[in-house]
């Protein structure tokens, strides 16, 4: 998943390790995207590549319009944010304690 909103040019993409402390998820992969074409255009490549592989989001919420958008695919959620919505919702901070696995930026 990371390869491919890095392939939509998704910027400061980091993939977090959450299995040792939440039973949320195992891991989040959180990157920002400039324009609400490209929020878009990172969910269709994701829906669609991932769709090939038999695999369907559990849930998709949130807006381009709005700044933000969460795929849930079970084991892994992705978040595109909006550059102001990422700062706003800070979720490296809330999740500090988890492990870095990748940090594109």
């Amino acid at each position: 998943m990371v390869n491919l909103v890095e392939e939509k040019q998704a910027e400061d993409i980091v993939l977090l390790d959450l299995r040792q402390v939440s039973i949320l998820a195992d891991y989040f992969v959180i990157c920002s995207a400039t324009t609400e074409r490209q929020m878009r255009a990172i969910l269709n490549t994701l829906t669609e590549e991932i769709k090939q592989e038999g695999v369907r989001p559990l849930h998709v919420e949130g807006t381009a319009g709005g700044g933000w958008l969460l795929i849930d695919y079970g084991d892994i959620i992705v978040h595109i944010f909006a550059p102001a919505r990422r700062a706003y919702y800070q979720l490296e901070e809330l999740w500090q304690h988890t492990a870095l696995v990748v940090k594109i930026q």
